[in-house]
């Protein structure tokens, strides 16, 4: 006795589940998300790829906008003057000796600022010095 072979269908697979949980999930991320915005100094670092970063502990930081003007610790400088810059980084170091300076200058920042900043601290004998930057998407 032969019986005929039974056909089975394919089951029909509806996405619309599934792309409604997709748009759950994004509305909650696109919610829960904060920003941060620094408006006062406007500084775009530029980028490097790295697998560690400095803790910040009683660092000095250089701040170097697009324009070459200096920030130490946040705190604008009158001038862009060598002499301005070391006086800014000894009152920072407060009797310390040999801090850690971090220098975050923008990417279009000119390069003798940069220098001009890595020259004072090495006069003041801060050894200690790292460049801060954003890292990339890869």
């Amino acid at each position: 006795m032969k019986l005929g072979q039974r056909r089975e269908d394919a089951p029909d697979i509806t996405l619309t589940p599934l792309i409604d949980v997709v748009f759950l999930l994004l509305i909650f991320f696109m919610v829960s998300t904060t920003f941060s915005q620094y408006s006062e100094l406007q500084i775009e670092l530029p980028e490097a790829g790295s697998e560690e970063q400095q803790e910040k502990q009683d660092v000095i930081e250089i701040a170097i906008d697009a324009r070459g003007r200096y920030f130490v610790n946040g705190r604008q400088l009158i001038n862009i003057q060598l002499k301005t810059l070391m006086q800014a980084l000894t009152e920072s170091a407060s009797g310390r000796e040999g801090p850690p300076i971090v220098i975050s200058a923008d990417a279009k920042t000119p390069h003798q600022s940069v220098l001009t900043a890595m020259d004072a601290a090495r006069q003041l004998g801060f050894v200690h010095l790292s460049f801060a930057y954003s890292e990339t998407d890869e």
